[in-house]
């Protein structure tokens, strides 16, 4: 068994949600593994429907070294991790997932590593020589190559001998790396690759292979906004992050948007027989109800309006943008008429126009966002 130096506290974070069945054996397994270190483990929990949180508790009452930060209104894994890490009491950190897909020997191997190479993080690796991964399907692991890839350019070079950007297990020295925690921002797509990402190469970082597992019970809960996060934290990062993120997802969506009013347009003029003074105010309104629809979705889901204040906030959207789409409508209609008499470039005239004005004031009076 791996004994820690003298004077070393560990702090481990577990974000959960809807665990209920795969936390009481983490938690048993955890204590018995790390029971020669000074230890606390923090479950930070997003509220679960499953009574995960009650669950926690009950443990908590037996063994004081669980800790259980419930989260009413504000979720997300990102944003739960720096969360458990700046409550954390330890000198370091570490960081795993609840569903039973990391082995929590990994975290005595990270730690070693960690402490005898004296590095600021070591990352658990699906794709280090030596890992197996026996949880996901071919499908994803694919993928899952893919956004290492793509995550590895864009990142500092200091990193590029890293295989796995997307870790969700690690193990982190809370007094060097402090600092860049308070900077991750909690919207991205992965805690590990925004601290990468913030950190501009001055972190001394190491992996271990991991044998990742099979989820115990439950379902994965990825799907297309994290896909979406992903994307955003990229042109987030290849922007030098000057670009708010949330901008850049608005901007995405209002290039979609550009699409829907263009095909809109040449739909009702070419089967429809519309003028193109007739089509313009329909297809504007049809893009901006798309706009919105997608936004609403996928930008502000952390806001996201259901019900009928989702049909509220479409009326406050549309009276929001009202001034812009007099705009767009009567700067496109005036290009064409006086300009070029071309559809495309006198759409784009309008559109272009409109773009701050849109994300600024929605931002404030549809969705309560700063």
């Amino acid at each position: 068994m791996h004994i820690p130096p003298i004077n070393q506290r560990l702090s481990v974070v577990l974000p959960t949600y809807n665990e209920r069945e795969n936390i009481v054996p983490l938690l048993k397994n955890l204590i018995s593994l790390l029971d020669s270190y000074e230890m606390e483990i923090i479950v930070v929990d997003d509220d679960s429907k499953d009574r995960t949180a009650e669950v926690v508790k009950n443990m908590s009452q037996e063994d004081s070294r669980i800790r259980l930060i419930r989260r009413i209104g504000r979720s997300g894994l990102a944003s739960a991790i720096k969360e458990g890490l700046l409550a954390a009491t330890g000198d370091l950190a570490a960081v795993m997932d609840s569903d039973g897909q990391h082995e929590p020997i990994a975290l005595i191997q990270a730690l070693e590593k960690l402490e005898s190479e004296q590095l600021d993080i070591v990352a658990g690796s699906r794709f280090l020589r030596g890992a197996e991964i026996y949880g996901l399907s071919n499908t994803r692991t694919g993928g899952s190559s893919l956004a290492n890839s793509f995550a590895r350019l864009s990142l500092p070079k200091n990193y590029n001998h890293l295989t796995d950007y997307m870790s969700g297990c690690f193990v982190i020295n809370l007094k060097s790396c402090l600092s860049s925690i308070y900077k991750v921002d909690v919207n991205g797509f992965k805690f590990l690759y925004e601290l990468f990402s913030i950190s501009h190469g001055s972190l001394r970082i190491g992996e271990i292979p991991l044998n990742f597992q099979p989820r115990s019970y439950g379902q994965s809960k990825l799907d297309l906004a994290i896909l979406w996060d992903f994307l955003i934290s990229l042109l987030h990062t290849l922007s030098l992050r000057i670009i708010p993120r949330r901008a850049i997802s608005f901007g995405i969506v209002g290039t979609g948007g550009v699409f829907v009013q263009l095909i809109s347009t040449e739909i009702l003029m070419n089967i429809f027989q519309q003028t193109f003074q007739q089509a313009i105010p329909v297809s504007v309104i049809i893009a901006a109800t798309s706009n919105y629809l997608v936004n609403n979705a996928l930008t502000f889901r952390a806001h996201r309006l259901s019900g009928s204040n989702l049909l509220k906030g479409l009326l406050k959207f549309l009276l929001v943008a009202s001034l812009p789409v007099l705009a767009n409508v009567g700067l496109a209609t005036t290009f064409y008429n006086v300009v070029s008499a071309n559809p495309f470039v006198a759409q784009m005239s309008g559109i272009i126009v409109v773009f701050v004005w849109n994300y600024a004031a929605s931002s404030r009076f549809v969705w309560n966002t700063p």
